[in-house]
């Protein structure tokens, strides 16, 4: 049967109807192109040769050939369906494994933070247990070489000689130094490289002769005279009288700073160095401008501007040392004090200024234990840089003056008028106000600021509360209320 053509462009009826049931895999001409093929299929009765056998290829005509050609768009479309299904599900398992290692990656960071912050929480915690010991260790070695001078002035009083005995002690600071690098340190060093890589102080050549001489020189003799005006304005003054001057040192630094390194000006400062001077003339006042006080109130201001001037000189030739560096300096001035200083106290003996009956009656248990609590001081103040935070060493330095304070009137050797307490507290006032760090006033904005917001959020909070409770209130007797924003 031949196949025309319907004046719509479609073949037959089974086009419309492929057409219109929008079959899949329908193209026009469909059902005419099955039939061609249909009819070139050349049928051969048994035992006569088919045209086509010369090519090899003999293909016998039956019923199922019809239907495996009209199944072919049905197996194509179940094939696509499939590959679909499973393409779905690849997608929704990789997007799973997506979501796990995210949420894999977002708990171990999580961990990490956690981590982390117990960490800085545990040094915070260890810094501030070394504080507090660091503090009282302090406090208690200069209130115990404090109170120790002047337990030996009472048989023995040459200052000099003990200024002089207790700095050859600092010889034995470098060696405490290396025994706490050998106990700690993981990668152990010879004491000969330890002390080449500590001299770096002093330059890149380290410790020369010419060194040695021009930088140790200056020192040293700042040194000897900052603890030998200190044990002579012991003997004018009691010892919280002394300590609480000697604080003025803090003030003097700053203001040697600010005029000779050109350091940051503040304020605060200026007012805390005047305190101290307010201090030190009511210090003096105490006792009516007696000449003693007077003379002692001298020795001791001169004995913290000594030390204000060592700090500075430190500074400008010498820059910032770290706990080795520092440990080295001090060995060295301990050597220059005995290589150099020594003739001082035989002239002393010799023209009788200083002068002892023999070296038996000399009171070495006081010497020792002086010269021992102030290298332990000395160890302490350069340790607790280390360990815990630089202003702890300072407050430990100002607890001393109470601390005297209580012993001097346990030993009932001070009688505290009301000028002498009141000059005592100005001039702790002042030493904590030289404390402040420089970005202080920042700092208290910021703290303030954030006092604000806190209570301008809790307002909010108050605020919207009520709000809440009369919605519900409107809703419980059956009003409706708009939802806020």
């Amino acid at each position: 049967m031949d196949v025309k053509a319907a004046p719509n462009g479609v073949a037959t009826i089974e086009d419309r109807i492929l057409r219109i049931t929008g079959y899949y895999g329908y193209y026009p001409g469909y059902s005419s192109q099955k039939s061609t093929s249909r009819s070139s299929v050349t049928r051969c009765k048994p035992g006569a040769n088919c045209p086509s056998s010369h090519s090899g290829i003999s293909r016998q005509l039956s019923p199922l050939s019809v239907t495996e050609d009209s199944s072919a768009p049905i197996l194509e479309l179940q094939n696509r369906g499939s590959s679909g299904v499973c393409g779905h599900r690849v997608e929704r398992q990789n997007r799973s494994a997506d979501n796990g290692t995210q949420t894999h990656s977002e708990n171990s960071s999580q961990e990490n933070r956690i981590k982390t912050r117990c960490l800085s929480c545990t040094s915070m915690v260890l810094k501030a247990i070394w504080g507090l010991l660091i503090i009282l260790s302090v406090s208690s070695s200069w209130v115990g070489t404090t109170q120790i001078v002047k337990i030996t002035y009472k048989n023995f009083y040459c200052p000099f000689f003990m200024t002089w005995f207790s700095t050859n002690w600092n010889i034995m600071f470098f060696p405490v130094y290396y025994s706490g690098h050998l106990a700690t340190a993981q990668e152990k060093q010879s004491p000969m490289k330890k002390f080449r890589e500590c001299s770096r102080i002093f330059g890149e050549d380290g410790l020369t002769l010419k060194l040695f001489l021009k930088r140790t020189a200056p020192f040293s003799i700042l040194w000897t005279l900052t603890n030998y005006l200190y044990l002579l304005a012991l003997k004018k003054l009691t010892a919280t009288d002394v300590s609480a001057l000697f604080c003025c040192n803090k003030a003097f630094v700053f203001l040697l700073s600010w005029i000779v390194l050109k350091d940051r000006f503040m304020g605060v400062r200026i007012v805390a160095a005047i305190m101290a001077i307010t201090g030190i003339v009511m210090m003096a006042y105490a006792d009516n401008f007696h000449a003693d006080s007077i003379i002692g109130v001298a020795f001791a201001v001169g004995s913290a501007s000594t030390s204000a001037l060592y700090k500075v000189l430190f500074k400008m030739f010498l820059g910032s040392a770290n706990f080795g560096e520092a440990a080295h300096f001090v060995s060295t001035l301990g050597f220059f004090n005995l290589i150099f200083i020594s003739f001082t106290p035989v002239i002393l003996y010799f023209t009788k200024v200083e002068h002892w009956s023999s070296f038996a009656a000399l009171p070495w248990g006081c010497l020792c234990g002086m010269a021992g609590l102030w290298l332990a001081f000395n160890i302490l103040v350069n340790v607790g840089v280390v360990l815990t935070y630089p202003i702890l060493i300072s407050i430990g330095t100002v607890l001393s003056v109470p601390g005297n304070a209580a012993v001097d009137l346990l030993k009932q050797e001070v009688i505290f008028n009301v000028v002498r307490l009141a000059a005592t507290i100005i001039i702790c006032i002042g030493f904590l106000l030289m404390l402040l760090p420089e970005e202080w006033d920042e700092i208290t904005l910021r703290f303030i600021n954030s006092l604000k917001e806190k209570k301008s959020e809790e307002h909010v909070d108050d605020v919207t509360d009520p709000s809440v409770h009369l919605r519900g209130r409107s809703r419980a007797n059956g009003t409706v209320s708009i939802p806020l924003a």
